[in-house]
């Protein structure tokens, strides 16, 4: 019964009542595509035209926040930078300057992490294109008993986890954690 329940899980079919099914990434087209939005953990250089004292990096907090002088807390989370940005200027231009002119940009990403048959689970610094094979290598490695194949990637958007077995040779996106799974030959 645990080998069945163990290859159950590998293959991602529920044989347990009660499990919970969750939606896979390919389900919500903006999932895989799409403009990259901003989550706890982004470094952003936002840069305020003629207003030194606010052009600065901020990170996104785990509210989903980031905190700026003059007009404080600023919802970021799942918001593009062209978004955000527009969403500052508006704030500035309530009050405090006449058509401010704002830019953001992604100065670093948040982590991504790796678990499972790797030689050193763990969190790593992203980089724009990476695969999974890539954060793998960057995880030290497949071990012995790695299936080199296939991996499960799990992101949460809008705060709703989403998850997908994918070839190795796919790219993730900052925040996504990527299990190598024990092969069973």
């Amino acid at each position: 019964m645990i080998r069945l329940h163990i290859s159950a899980i590998l293959f991602g079919t529920a044989l347990l009542a009660g499990c919970v099914d969750r939606p896979t990434l390919s389900e919500p087209a903006t999932v895989g595509s799409g403009p990259y939005l901003l989550g706890a953990g982004d470094d952003l250089r936002i840069v305020v035209y003629d207003q030194p004292s606010l052009t600065n990096l901020y990170e996104v907090d785990q509210s989903g926040q980031i905190s700026m002088p003059l007009i404080g807390d600023v919802p970021a989370r799942d918001s593009t930078a062209d978004e955000l940005a527009n969403r500052i200027e508006a704030r500035l231009a309530t009050a405090y300057l006449k058509e401010p002119n704002v830019t953001v940009e992604v100065a670093t990403y948040r982590p991504f992490f790796v678990l499972g048959e790797v030689g050193t689970p763990g969190q790593f610094p992203y980089v724009p294109g990476i695969t999974a094979e890539t954060a793998i290598a960057v995880a030290g490695g497949y071990t012995d008993r790695a299936n080199r194949r296939v991996v499960r990637v799990s992101r949460t958007v809008n705060g709703q986890l989403f998850e997908e077995r994918i070839p190795v040779i796919e790219r993730i996106r900052p925040g996504d954690t990527v299990y190598v799974f024990e092969s069973l030959f």
